[in-house]
């Protein structure tokens, strides 16, 4: 798998190779032996061999040096190619570069013609005209304006071929070019020369000439300027006038610009060639710039749960970190356990600021350690260019921040998936996870859980003007982003005695907001109603919300301690939708982030206290606004548990100002008087906020 990631080269091709030994047969022709190495072990020709043609340099073509006859020795446990050819000079120019050709002189490549990679549709190609790379290069021009009218693509025996209008005229060299071929023969022996380019300060095109071939001669016809990033492109040359023949040459890589200018011909015709043919053949698909909304099928796969936990099953044990990158359909259809790289990565205890330059070193080697890290690292480096998707075993670290936010690595993963938040904590995020998540979401990086709990893909959602999220089946996010929130704080332990009241006013809330024209309830808006996922009241709160077919949402925390296990706060009730999770150090955190519209407390414990003390803070400072608490239960439980502490406060002066709070706890013991509370608030009718009543017990009760 890693071997793709640190090639440079596309597998169609292979390195260039060089002159190891050479034998002058006549004036015009030599017989060499050419030597390739180091050729990545992904090269497609090592296991089709039959398909191999061997392309010459086109600065030699264009001076009038063509191969034949080339025979190939390959061998994928040396890495290396042997290749025994003939060299022909076409022209007096050619003459006079061909004794100057000698050992370790770089002559041309190895390229596979793999059908499997033949371009089909037009559509292909057409759809990356107006598009660019990372450094605003056109990933298909023609001309030095867009002249996508002038390129004709047709469909031909099934394959795409294009057909590029020449321009008038042939080109010719100037008399100075033949004391250039010395200082040219000498370039060659390296590859850090741009040869093709300075070919063209001899070059000139003559209007006058027509563009037939003569025998022995080259011709060297052009084009406007054809700039591929997506593909290669061959000249197939039976679609070529009797009588033509292309030289060797005959590859366009992707990677050059102006790649497709200048032609050169052989033969013997007194015809007129009047265009270029060409066949294409794609790159691998993550070097082939190919956008995440062109990829139909691989979106039509992501939306089936069943596809992504099978192909989840392909993965390396649980054990380790492990990923993919994704970027095509046919890749999920075909993925394997072997596709994957996995790590153990296991994080080191960092020294801290006291030691900066260790601990930067250990935090350097952590990332390199992720099993996502060849896949960043590629993209990064441009070997990766399409867009698509990764695959992890498991959240990534916030430690990848750096990497995953970067221009180029954001520009080519357009989401994260993965199986599980964390691999020491189980489902369970971290503060630094939650913070990752929202980063990730402002760079546009969609996050997806693929959970096995619920059998259900879910995506990372951020409430609107909430710096909060939740992981939300797909086909519900719309309704959480609209929802009005409700929530229920209560006992994990007790539950019956509240659920046919609790129901019936969920139900009643239902139908209330088709009458209700209000900025945050009224029959456009879908209601969520929010617990912490455990059991008892949770529970109950959660079925009520799955029975009615309101979006049911839980905020859960990891209340397993090893060395003090809260048992029955353990158990994650099975009736959630949406859910964000946390550990427990974080609980403080978990309960800010419950965002409610409007909280109902039923009885419950030091947590159920915890909750109302922070909603009635959030209203005393403004932080949210003043909107009606319910209470459900007894008057004299909530007088005990509220009454002294209000009290208390009144006495001593510590809420001087702020004695309105009490207007917003509303105590009921049926549906019926919460329905009557909410009438009244969405009429603006209900006295609450800073302007409304003191209530000496703390809450507002309907006697008797």
């Amino acid at each position: 798998m890693e071997s793709y990631l640190s090639n440079s080269y596309s597998n169609l091709i292979s390195p260039d190779g060089y002159i190891e030994k050479i034998e002058k047969i006549d004036n015009k022709s030599l017989k060499a032996l050419v030597i390739i190495k180091n050729i990545p072990e992904d090269f497609l020709g090592f296991h089709q061999k039959k398909n191999i043609i061997f392309n010459i340099k086109s600065t030699l073509a264009q001076l009038g040096i063509n191969s034949k006859n080339v025979t190939l020795d390959l061998s994928y446990k040396k890495k290396r190619c042997e290749i025994d050819l003939t060299l022909y000079a076409f022209g007096s120019l050619a003459q006079k570069l061909l004794p100057l050709l000698s050992k370790n002189t770089f002559i041309g490549k190895l390229f596979v013609v793999d059908q499997s990679r033949k371009v089909r549709e037009p559509y292909y190609l057409m759809r990356m005209f107006g598009r660019c790379d990372r450094n605003g290069s056109p990933l298909l021009s023609f001309g030095r304006t867009d002249k996508r009218d002038d390129l004709i693509l047709k469909k031909i025996d099934g394959y795409t071929i294009a057909f590029l209008p020449l321009k008038k005229g042939v080109i010719k060299y100037s008399k100075n070019i033949y004391g250039f071929l010395p200082s040219l023969s000498r370039m060659l022996k390296s590859n850090n020369f741009q040869t093709r380019e300075l070919l063209k300060l001899h070059q000139k095109l003559d209007t006058n000439e027509t563009r037939s071939v003569k025998k022995d001669e080259i011709l060297l016809v052009s084009t406007e300027p054809l700039h591929i990033r997506t593909v290669f492109a061959k000249v197939e040359n039976s679609f070529l006038p009797k009588g033509f023949e292309h030289t060797s040459a005959c590859i366009l890589q992707p990677d050059t610009k102006d790649s497709g200018n200048i032609y050169e011909f052989l033969g013997d015709s007194k015809e007129e060639i009047i265009n270029i043919p060409l066949e294409f053949y794609t790159l691998e698909p993550h070097k082939e710039h190919v956008f995440f909304e062109d990829r139909d099928q691989l979106q039509i796969s992501l939306e089936n749960p069943d596809i992504l936990f099978e192909k989840y099953k392909t993965a390396p044990e649980k054990k380790f970190l492990s990923s993919v990158f994704i970027v095509k359909g046919k890749q999920l259809e075909k993925l394997e356990k072997k596709d994957w790289i996995k790590r153990e990565g296991y994080k080191h205890k960092f020294p801290g600021f006291s030691y900066p330059s260790r601990q930067i070193l250990l935090v350097e080697k952590y990332i390199k350690e992720q099993s996502s890290y060849p896949f960043l690292k590629a993209m990064e480096q441009d070997k990766i260019t399409s867009q698509g998707i990764l695959l992890n075993r498991y959240f990534p670290s916030p430690l990848m921040k750096k990497m995953f936010l970067n221009t180029q690595i954001q520009r080519c993963i357009k989401s994260i998936y993965f199986h599980k938040p964390s691999r020491s904590n189980d489902i369970f995020f971290s503060h630094e996870d939650r913070s990752f998540l929202l980063d990730l979401d402002k760079f546009a990086i969609s996050v997806f859980w693929v959970d096995e709990s619920s059998k259900n893909i879910l995506k990372y959602v951020v409430r609107p003007d909430k710096d909060v999220g939740m992981f939300v089946p797909l086909k519900k996010i719309d309704t959480f982003r609209k929802a009005c929130f409700f929530g229920i704080y209560g006992s994990n332990i007790l539950k019956n005695s509240f659920e046919k009241e609790l129901k019936l006013l969920m139900q009643k809330l239902l139908e209330l907001k088709k009458n209700v024209e209000h900025p945050f309830f009224n029959k456009n808006i879908p209601i969520a109603l929010v617990t912490g996922g455990g059991p008892g009241v949770m529970e109950i709160g959660n079925k009520i919300a799955k029975e009615l077919n309101i979006l049911s949402c839980a905020n859960i925390v990891n209340f397993k301690n090893k060395k003090n296990s809260v048992l029955n706060e353990q158990k994650i009730n099975p009736f959630i939708d949406a859910k964000m999770t946390y550990r427990l150090d974080r609980l403080v955190e978990r309960q800010a982030e419950f965002h409610l519209d409007f909280p109902i407390c039923l009885p419950g414990g030091s947590g159920t206290d915890f909750e109302y003390i922070l909603e009635e803070l959030r209203r005393k400072v403004g932080a949210v606004k003043s909107t009606p608490i319910l209470l459900l239960g007894e008057v004299n439980y909530w007088k005990e548990k509220i009454s002294s502490r209000f009290n208390c406060n009144l006495k001593t002066g510590t809420i001087k100002g702020s004695e309105w709070i009490s207007n917003c706890f509303y105590c009921i013991q049926n549906a019926e008087q919460g329905i009557k509370i909410y009438k009244d608030f969405f009429s603006k009718t209900l006295p609450i906020g800073k302007n409304g009543p003191i209530y000496k017990d703390g809450f507002y009760f309907q006697n008797p």
